[in-house]
Formats: structure tokens, C-alpha cells, sequence
């Protein structure tokens, strides 16, 4: 079966999660995805957990972020590193990179230089607060849950009159890394048409502040800052997490047709018509209270028994899946959402498979993680002719390591 992006090539200059989880949606969708790491690699193969032999090259966190990709080993800070560059930027239709935004520019590689190099190619960046933002911040180091902090994004996540939380994964760097794989494809899209390559300018401050949902339109029209409100969404309620009997469960009360067939399954059907509850701009208006009487009836039964009842009546609800359950649930099964490979040097290991579900061109894990370097030589034969001879050279220098 033929895939999306076959025919695509990217130069994939990126490191750890934000840029990785970009150039992976476009590996299993089919582009070839060429990871140019240094003589030291990825700074992700260092991070646990580690399976397999003991050493380099085992960490389970970098399989999961680069399986269908090639790696070569290039030293940039060499002159014949930045001519192989050159020479790869010639055949690509995308380079994509994560660095600090002035890292590239002082190596040669800012846009401007790239542009010459082949007017054609899309150069997508991810940086933490952009390459075209005021000079103060472009320098700035930028981790996940800074931008979670500087977005705003914590401040509206925690429990209740406590304090900020970091959300549970690095959303910044994935959301940004999302949103980095639709400009690409839009770019394409665009040079298909015009012939025209263009640059990319995605920042993880810009990638969370779009996902505030209506914390943003609270503030700009009802001029109020928002606060954490644990799993409690602003303006709908009851749609939060609740205690069972026997542990937790979430509720998702969207309208009032639904509250009503909640009150009737929790035998409170009082509660309906009850004038503090009728709507749900009164519910959420009177949450505490309601909160403190909905949970005393949940109390009564177990997660697993209330389950059943609000499934026979429709009500939108989900125990609080951990990683082990969820990982076994059929539906993730049958969805094909977590895959097995054959991992050098590891053995076989599960993934995360790939979510992208079309019908002819499916997103797919067709290629383990790659060790490092493993595909230099063959790149450097096979796409730009060099010789056995000049790759030996290359290597007794120091530019690459071809594995």
C-alpha cells in the first residue's frame, strides 16, 4: 500500500520531544524522515526507561519517538559536515529543527541561507517562544512546563484553591509538534501549487495559548481571570471527576435532557426540578453545593457499578483509566493503538501506534527506532555518491559516524 508521503524527504535537525513528535506524525504517514543528530546523538536516548542491554542506545523513550525514521551522524561544527548539509538541503523538501533561534543562523543554516541553498524547501522551526518575536525572548531557554507556565496554561490547571499544576505529559512541546506537521503538510500543500517553498515559525508559547479554550474569551469578554477548578470544567456542570465508593470516576453532564436522565439514574430525580438545578447556567452558578450532593450519592456504589448504570442510560461518563488499564482496553486493542516491534538491540517492545486512521494512506509503524548513525553511510552512498573512500575520510575526521 502506497503511503501519504511517500516521495517526501525531510531533514530532521530536531532533538528530545517538541520537533521529534513533528517529523514522526510525517514518518508514519509515509515521509522519509532523515534525523541528523551529532557525534553525541539525540539528548532523548539518554532518558529512561531503558530496556535491553545495558549502555547507549536503549532508551524506550526514543523508540517511542522515532520509529520509521533513518539517523545520520553529521558534525555541523565541522566545514565538511555543513557541505554534506548543504548537498542533503539540495534533495529535501522539508528541513525542520528545535534549537534556540539563534543556533541555526550562527551554524550557517538561518532561513535566509537555506533559501539559497533551495528556494523550494520548507523550513519549519520550533522554538519555545519564536523566531520572529521580540528580541528579548529569542534567546530565552524554553522547556515544556516553561511554556505551560508562561502560556497561562498552569495557572488555569490543579486542584481548587491549590496550587498551579504542570499537566501529566509535555503537552507544550506535543501540541507544538502537532501543530508544526499541519503547517507542513499546508506548506506542501501550497508548493504544489505555486512551486514556492516557505518557512514554518511554530513556538510551544504560541502552540498552548491557541488551546486555552474558553479560558481566553473568559478574560477578553467576561473580564474575569480564571482559576484551577481541579477536573471541573468553567461553565457546565456537574462535568468533572467524582468519588465512588471505591475510588473515582469522571461525569460529563452536557446538557439538561442528560441531567435529567442522571438524576433519574442516580434515583434523585428530585434534583431535577430543583430551582438551583434546573439549567445548567444555574448548576454551574450553584456547583459546591451540588458537587457535595451528587458525590454523596455516587459514594454509594462502586466505580464499577455505577459504570453499568450510566451505560444503560447514556450518560457520558469513564472510570479513571490507569496506564496498565488502559493499555489492555479492547478498544485501544482493536484500534490497533499500541504495536509491537522488533527493537535492535531491545527485543521486542509495545508502542504507541499511530493515530492517523485513513482509509487508503494510514498513519502505520512499519520501521523500529534507528541506532545511532545506523543510516549514514547508506545516505551518503546511495543520495549524494560518496565512496567507500570518502566515507572512511569522513569518519577519521570526525564528521560522521556511519555506524
Amino acid at each position: 500500500m502506497a503511503r501519504a508521503l511517500e516521495g517526501i524527504r525531510i531533514i530532521d535537525l530536531t532533538h528530545v520531544l517538541a520537533g521529534a513528535m513533528a517529523t514522526m506524525i510525517l514518518a508514519d504517514l509515509g515521509a522519509e524522515v532523515i534525523h541528523v543528530e551529532p557525534p553525541y546523538g539525540d539528548d532523548a536516548r539518554e532518558f529512561g526507561p531503558f530496556a535491553g542491554e545495558a549502555g547507549k542506545n536503549r532508551s524506550a523513550y526514543f523508540v517511542s519517538l522515532n520509529r520509521n525514521k533513518k539517523s545520520m551522524v553529521l558534525n555541523l561544527k565541522h566545514e565538511k559536515g555543513k557541505q554534506i548539509l548543504r548537498k542533503l538541503i539540495k534533495i529535501s523538501d522539508v528541513i525542520i529543527e528545535n534549537y534556540r533561534p539563534t543556533t541555526l543562523p550562527e551554524l550557517g543554516f538561518g532561513w535566509a541561507e537555506i533559501q539559497k541553498i533551495n528556494p523550494a524547501i520548507i523550513y519549519a522551526s520550533i522554538s519555545g517562544f519564536g523566531h520572529d518575536t521580540p528580541p528579548e525572548y529569542r534567546s530565552r531557554p524554553a522547556y515544556d512546563i516553561i511554556a505551560q507556565a508562561y502560556s497561562g496554561f498552569m495557572s488555569i490547571t490543579g486542584p481548587e484553591d491549590g496550587a498551579p499544576c504542570r499537566a501529566g505529559a509535555s503537552i507544550g512541546d506535543i501540541f507544538s509538534g502537532h501543530q508544526a506537521a499541519i503547517g507542513i503538510l499546508a506548506a506542501l500543500m501550497h508548493r504544489e501549487k505555486t512551486g514556492r517553498g516557505q518557512r514554518y515559525d511554530g513556538s510551544m508559547l504560541d502552540g498552548l495559548f491557541f488551546v486555552l479554550e474558553n479560558a481566553v474569551a473568559q478574560y477578553t469578554v467576561g473580564h474575569q481571570i480564571p482559576k484551577p477548578l481541579g477536573s471541573a470544567h468553567p461553565s457546565i456542570a456537574p462535568f468533572q471527576t467524582v468519588s465512588t465508593r471505591d475510588g473515582w470516576m469522571v461525569i460529563a453532564i452536557g446538557n439538561d435532557n442528560i441531567w435529567k436522565r442522571f438524576c433519574t439514574a442516580i434515583g434523585r430525580e428530585d434534583l431535577s426540578t430543583q430551582p438551583e438545578f434546573e439549567t445548567n447556567s444555574l448548576r454551574s452558578k450553584n456547583r459546591k453545593a451540588l458537587i457535595e450532593i451528587v458525590e454523596r450519592e455516587m459514594r454509594k456504589k462502586t466505580t464499577r457499578a455505577w459504570s453499568k448504570i450510566l451505560e444503560r442510560e447514556s450518560i457520558p461518563h469513564s472510570p479513571i483509566n490507569n496506564i496498565r488499564q488502559v493499555c489492555e482496553d479492547p478498544c485501544i486493542q482493536y484500534r490497533n493503538m499500541l504495536v509491537e516491534i522488533e527493537q535492535p538491540q531491545i527485543g521486542r517492545v509495545k508502542i504507541a501506534g499511530s493515530p492517523f486512521h485513513l482509509s487508503e494512506t494510514p498513519g502505520e509503524v512499519y520501521a523500529p527506532a534507528p541506532l545511532l548513525g545506523e543510516h549514514t553511510g547508506e545516505i551518503l552512498k546511495n543520495l549524494l555518491d560518496y565512496s567507500d573512500e570518502d566515507i572512511a575520510h569522513l569518519k577519521d575526521d570526525g564528521v560522521i559516524n556511519h555506524g
